[in-house]
């Protein structure tokens, strides 16, 4: 049985594009172990992380919290990819996919900001 969170349909975007970020990143040079892998694998998975503790709230300021620090990290996220794709780590396809989910991610963070923000 699935719990609650996974039916989310922002956890429907976000849990691939974590995990597509985990694929690229394994490709990536040793010295970035440490580095850019961990700091992108943190930001990735915060972003879907604070969503999920988030819908565990009863307060709609609490959620709204979860949910403004899930946005930092998706820009965060953001951010690491272009960086990798300057760094040649991931191709210019790999990035448009890549940054194409983040969009949608993205949209869905902000209608959901919108709907608890609107119950404050």
């Amino acid at each position: 049985m699935a719990n609650s969170f996974e039916n989310l349909p922002i956890f429907k975007e976000a849990h691939p594009l974590v995990l597509t970020i985990y694929k690229y990143t394994k490709l990536f040079p040793q010295e970035e172990k440490f580095g850019l892998v961990s700091q992108l694998r943190r930001a990735s998975s915060s972003i879907i992380a604070n969503i999920v503790e988030g819908n565990t709230r009863v307060h709609p300021k609490e959620v709204v919290n979860f949910l403004l620090i899930a946005k930092g990290s998706l820009e965060e996220t953001k951010y690491f990819i272009l960086l990798s794709r300057d760094l040649g780590y991931i191709s210019q396809t790999e990035y448009e996919s890549t940054a194409a989910q983040t969009e949608i991610v993205g949209r869905q963070l902000s209608g959901l900001l919108k709907y608890w923000k609107g119950k404050i």
